[in-house]
């Protein structure tokens, strides 16, 4: 094996292609869709470190992550201009460019440290993919509680391999889809075509994803589920006067309230205005439209207030469980705030670099702390507000807690014309896949959809027009082993790679060093002693 393996791309190629990789990569994900482009777009980033020294590993993997994230995320730049949307997107392809180095590291350490075919067949597949998903880790962790948005199984929604979610998870799926790809670019690179063995380690892995079916929850019932889209004016800089959210909502609303056996009504995030926990015209407008739906329970979201003084008073984007006559019988504040969107970290720092842009942000709301599930008498029921959706513990933890299926409310109305929704509901369809419970997704503008268990679409409403779903949505117990591994799978699958990789420098390391030991000590052919 040579010191270094050879760059599969010379330099004046590596860079462009760094390039389409992420162009690439982007069109697997809504709102183009075309799914098996994710696997052509990971091909092309790990050919691009093959051979790579360390600073141009990091130069082509933040190419890489730049030209992606760039593409994925524009819709951060709807109305807050560039500035949000560039640090949001350099800041990740810097994750990128490290986790680069690491499968950079990881093609030049491994074949050095375990020679051999099955070593270059599934053990540096296996490395690699494990660093993908622990990079995937730390951009959903870091900074302020991370951004896990654009995971490579993000982009499966839609695909055969969708029902892997599962059983592994969304990381765990990110780590068998870079498998598949990191397997056939080292059976390409054996050439060995004309031994079938080679081709199994991804073949085996591909045929299972495909063919073993999600993990099959138990049927108990249907929920007649009432989901309004008032498509009011709430985004946040629409114009607006107080209560026109409220009244967007109640006005969609009315062609249901003569609907028979409706269980629950369901409005999306934002859709009071006015905190109905404080004022009494709001509470009595609710009280009114449960009291048209026979008493069954409203889950409604509003900016809820505590403290008593001003120097003491946190906002919470809450979730309020309304029953007729009792007002809000149970609550649940999102977990994840978005920070620069929802609050301001560190704000006398960002304040130095963008205080027009930090302004605009006055209040900043405080993370809830109550679990993620309301118990609606006929069901319990599993919440996440707008991007709680895609934070793992808050999805996970609502299962354990006995959700039998999800309520999802969300405000995509500062993102109309862009993919953002739509990225979010392929995020909610696998969330749907993934705990094998139906979720119905109301958004304030759309697109809004009921999905099953297996992700199929029952009930939607399209975008940008007001109206209402009832739907019988089946209800569903037990826990797939995605949940009941939870965090264990990733993070052992994180650890034990980084673990890997270190221990494959320190024997590749050492290995070098005995063979130069070696090649001194042993004299060179013809220079040995003469025999008489």
């Amino acid at each position: 094996m040579p010191e270094t393996p050879r760059p599969i791309l010379p330099w004046w190629a590596g860079l462009p292609v760094a390039v389409l990789a992420g162009f690439v990569f982007d069109l697997a994900f809504p709102g183009v869709g075309a799914w098996p482009l994710a696997f052509v777009g990971i091909a092309l980033a790990l050919i691009v470190q093959v051979g790579r020294s360390a600073w141009g590993a990091l130069l082509v993997g933040f190419v890489f992550g730049a030209t992606f994230y760039l593409l994925h995320v524009e819709w951060t730049s709807r109305y807050l201009g560039p500035v949000p949307w560039l640090a949001l997107s350099l800041l990740e392809a810097l994750f990128v460019a490290v986790g680069g180095l690491a499968v950079t590291l990881a093609y030049r350490w491994l074949p050095r440290a375990w020679p051999g075919t099955w070593a270059r067949l599934i053990a540096l597949p296996a490395l690699i993919a494990g660093l993908w998903t622990a990079r995937e880790i730390a951009v959903g962790t870091f900074p302020y509680g991370g951004f896990p948005w654009a995971r490579a199984a993000q982009s499966q929604s839609a695909s055969p391999f969708a029902e892997t979610v599962s059983w592994v998870g969304q990381l765990g799926l990110s780590f068998v889809m870079v498998f598949i790809v990191a397997a056939v670019i080292e059976w390409a690179r054996l050439r060995r075509w004309r031994d079938v063995r080679t081709a199994l380690p991804a073949a085996i892995v591909v045929v299972i994803a495909v063919l073993v079916p999600a993990w099959a929850t138990t049927p108990v019932g249907e929920l007649r589920v009432a989901s309004v889209q008032g498509n009011g004016p709430a985004g946040y800089f629409d114009e607006r006067e107080r209560g026109d959210v409220l009244a967007s909502q109640v006005e969609a609303t009315a062609p249901i309230l003569d609907e028979e056996g409706i269980d629950v009504l369901l409005w999306p995030e934002g859709s009071v205005d006015i905190d109905p926990t404080r004022d009494a015209a709001t509470a009595r407008v609710l009280d009114r439209i449960a009291g048209r739906l026979d008493g069954a329970p409203l889950v409604v979201n509003t900016v809820t207030v505590e403290g008593d003084s001003e120097e003491d008073l946190e906002f919470f984007n809450t979730s309020l469980l309304w029953e007729e006559g009792e007002g809000a019988v149970d609550r649940y504040s999102k977990r994840h705030p978005v920070p620069f969107g929802e609050y301001i970290p560190d704000r006398d720092f960002y304040m130095l670099f963008a205080p027009d842009l930090i302004s605009l942000v006055q209040r900043g709301y405080s993370p809830g702390t109550q679990p993620p599930v309301f118990d609606l008498g006929d069901a319990v029921a599993g919440l996440a507000i707008c991007f709680d959706v895609i934070y793992d513990d808050v999805i996970w933890e609502g299962a354990r807690d006995g959700a039998e299926l999800y309520l999802l409310q969300t405000n995509n109305a500062d993102f109309r014309g862009t993919d953002e929704n739509l990225q979010q509901l392929a995020i909610a369809r696998l969330r749907a896949i993934e705990t094998g419970r139906s979720v119905v997704n109301i958004s304030t503008v759309g697109t809004s959809q009921v999905m099953l268990a297996d992700g199929r679409t029952i009930d939607a409403l399209p975008a940008d027009e007001a109206g209402a779903m009832v739907t019988d949505v089946p209800l569903r117990q037990g826990l797939t082993p995605a949940v009941v591994m939870g965090e264990w799978l990733p993070g052992s699958i994180a650890v034990l790679s980084v673990a890997a990789l270190i221990a494959a420098g320190i024997i590749a390391r050492v290995a070098r060093r005995a063979g130069r030991r070696w090649a001194q000590e042993t004299p060179a052919r013809g220079d040995g002693p003469a025999f008489d």
